[in-house]
């Protein structure tokens, strides 16, 4: 077992046919840990571990993947080793065709020591976390990546509140990207979020379609303090 501290949110109740849920971790790292965890991983993702230049990287590497493997077998009911990962064109991780009739479908997302994992069962689903501070750039970032509307909202903000209206936007967009699989390939103008502290989060519009209509549904959370996170799940297939 890879020792995490660890807190557990369901978005809405298992027995619904929207149920998702997300599990935070704030994982303790260390040689020794990393080591145990390495046992649970593919002959690739210790490779894919060799390459990172600092220690501390590839230990967070190695118990983030332990972690989920092992999320993903207690939902499968197998052995965290026997679990087959695939990826997507833009590189979005997922189940191996053998495993097609569970129909689960994650996402994975991490700052900091914070991570987490979101789930899914037969409904593409997207996650994204940040760290709430102050960007010095912040202003010359929206203005590149944000929509129109996006930044119209963003200026609007009392100087105090850009910082968290900034990280809301980002990880609301990222999420939705995420569960797309399209990364960045897909023009973040082509969709507004909403960003203000204290509104709901919810997709304003994509493309020409208003959110309400556009298949995808958003729900923000608070994984820890001074951290923020969005989670967008479609409709189901």
């Amino acid at each position: 077992m890879v020792p995490t501290t660890q807190q557990a949110r369901a978005a809405s109740a298992p027995s619904t046919d929207d149920a998702f849920d997300v599990v935070v971790t704030r994982p303790v790292l260390g040689r020794e840990v990393a080591r145990a965890a390495a046992a649970l991983l593919s002959d690739a993702e210790r490779q894919r571990a060799s390459r990172f230049l600092f220690d501390r990287d590839r230990d967070r590497f190695i118990v983030g993947r332990a972690r989920l493997r092992q999320l993903l077998a207690a939902r499968l009911g197998t052995r965290p080793e026997s679990v087959e990962l695939v990826y997507g064109a833009h590189g979005k991780p997922a189940l191996a065709r053998r495993f097609a009739d569970s129909d689960l479908r994650f996402n994975v997302s991490h700052c900091d020591d914070v991570t987490l994992y979101a789930f899914s069962c037969g409904r593409e689903i997207g996650v994204d976390v940040e760290a709430v501070r102050v960007l010095g750039d912040a202003d010359d970032i929206a203005g590149r990546f944000f929509s129109h509307r996006e930044n119209q909202a963003y200026r609007a903000l009392e100087r105090r509140d850009r910082p968290l209206g900034f990280f809301q936007c980002w990880t609301r967009k990222e999420a939705f990207i995420k569960a797309l699989g399209d990364g960045l390939s897909y023009p973040l103008d082509r969709f507004d979020v909403s960003l203000a502290p204290g509104e709901p989060a919810e997709i304003l519009r994509v493309e020409a379609m208003p959110g309400a209509c556009c298949g995808w549904r958003m729900e923000s959370l608070s994984p820890a303090p001074g951290f923020v996170a969005a989670v967008v799940i479609g409709d189901r297939e």
